[in-house]
């Protein structure tokens, strides 16, 4: 392999590693878990909100996450704020 290529081909990982930070997940809080709201109180106010839940997790950037499907069936993704349940981003399926 040419040190051209080499080059080349190291300038393309370093591009896709770019675009896939830029899908990585938000960051929520910084608050320490301690002032979050407990799992089971979130997932029931996430109800309340007319989710249904498939599946419910904390993730390594402060949020608390949903897979699940809206009211009216389309599937939902939602990243909430856990010290108050805000959401801080939704992608939800047209």
């Amino acid at each position: 392999m040419s040190l051209s290529t080499l080059s080349r081909s190291l300038l393309a990982v370093a591009a896709l590693g770019t675009a896939f930070s830029a899908m990585a997940d938000p960051t929520c809080t910084k608050e320490p878990e301690s002032n979050w709201m407990s799992m089971d109180d979130a997932k029931a106010q996430v109800e309340a909100m007319g989710y249904k839940i498939k599946v419910f997790k904390k993730t390594d950037t402060g949020c608390y996450e949903l897979y699940g499907h809206t009211s009216d069936g389309k599937r939902a993704e939602i990243y909430f704020d856990p010290t108050n349940m805000t959401k801080v981003k939704e992608e939800i399926d047209d």
